[in-house]
């Protein structure tokens, strides 16, 4: 995955554009936790690991903001169970 991901702080999500098509991060904040609710990447582009770019952004910016991390949405989960590194920043 080489595309930018951006970070709208305003909208609480991450993006990026492939191909002319649009994926995204969708979180909320809620008392000091940075809660995922929905990735989505049109399955046009499928399979090239950009929802797997998109969480690690959410949640390499989540450490470094200092937040817990709800993992809501199935992929987000899924990604914390096959990155470990990460299972110190979830909270239920």
């Amino acid at each position: 995955m080489t595309a930018a991901i951006t970070h709208d702080t305003a909208a609480h999500r991450f993006t990026t554009t492939t191909e002319g098509h649009l994926s995204e991060l969708v979180y909320r904040l809620e008392d000091g936790k940075l809660v995922i609710d929905h990735t989505a990447v049109p399955g046009a582009i499928g399979g090239r690991g950009i929802a797997g770019a998109l969480v690690k952004a959410a949640l390499d910016h989540a450490r470094a903001s200092g937040l817990r991390v709800v993992p809501a949405c199935s992929y987000s989960a899924e990604y914390i169970r096959r990155h470990p590194e990460y299972a110190d920043l979830v909270d239920a």
